[in-house]
């Protein structure tokens, strides 16, 4: 399949989803990734119904995530109605699972101590911190952190929502260190590739924490999302409320807060015990 002639119609379709439908440019990209992955593996350019189907099939064949099907189908759905042949698919029934395989702080202190250099530790602090999702990290600029008040400003996050969200100061001091190795004008993105000070793609900061997890022996997969999950369940390990975490990742609802609670039993546990009646 011609590399830059699918690039050209990924250019084409995210214009479309975000002048025509009204999706964010978070969305929209978000969309085109799993377009352009899901027309390379079915090697073309149109897809019939029939070819779509056999796709989704395949999907489920290979036991891909429930919001990995979804999102492939959603995004297939918009790009059919933008070549003017709409096609709808059903949705599977959301499972409701635990999150598991969370990262313990010493684990995420490995992580960190394996950093090369000190702008791969800065971007894992920052998503370890932070909890910020992958693509808001490629879109910070030096401007959004506030190193003076230990926050970060995400703009046009999921959801399109703006938030300001809290760093720890030892996060801020590696930030600082990073700055004074890699100076950049406020109006700059905060982190950039090497070699021709590009923005940084998700690609990039998926596999810049693939390779760190490999050198700090970790022995499983570790990915941005992953460092944000963390995050919720290390903060409450040590006691923080649902709504200081909802507000930390920006949640719309508390229900996708809840899901943290559902998924660390030894808190409950815990609290259970302090709570619970002395009737002997």
């Amino acid at each position: 399949m011609d590399k830059t002639k699918l690039n050209k119609q990924m250019k084409k379709f995210e214009g479309y989803l975000m002048v025509d439908r009204g999706l964010s440019k978070v969305t929209a990209s978000g969309y085109c990734r799993t377009v352009s992955i899901s027309l390379r593996r079915m090697k073309k350019f149109i897809p019939q119904y029939k070819n779509i189907k056999e796709y989704v099939g395949w999907m489920y064949d290979k036991k891909y995530s429930y919001s990995h099907v979804v999102n492939s189908s959603l995004g297939l759905e918009h790009y059919t109605r933008f070549k003017g042949q709409a096609i709808k698919l059903a949705r599977p029934k959301k499972p409701r699972r635990l999150i598991k395989d969370v990262m313990t702080e010493s684990e995420v202190s490995r992580l960190l101590l394996a950093a090369k250099n000190i702008r791969v530790k800065a971007m894992i602090c920052l998503l370890a911190y932070s909890g910020v999702r992958n693509l808001e990290l490629c879109n910070l600029k030096l401007e959004d952190v506030d190193l003076g008040a230990n926050q970060v400003t995400v703009r046009d996050g999921k959801n399109r929502q703006d938030g300001v969200i809290n760093i720890s100061a030892e996060c801020t001091r590696v930030l600082i260190d990073y700055l004074r190795f890699h100076p950049r004008e406020k109006e700059h993105f905060l982190f950039t590739t090497l070699l021709k000070n590009n923005q940084l793609t998700t690609g990039d900061v998926r596999k810049t924490l693939r390779t760190t997890a490999s050198r700090a022996q970790i022995g499983r997969r570790i990915f941005p999302h992953l460092l944000r999950h963390s995050l919720a369940s290390n903060l409450l390990n040590r006691g923080a409320s649902l709504m200081m975490i909802q507000q930390q990742l920006r949640h719309r609802f508390i229900e996708s807060t809840m899901i943290y609670v559902v998924s660390r039993p030894i808190r409950n546990r815990s609290e259970y015990d302090f709570h619970k009646p002395a009737y002997m």
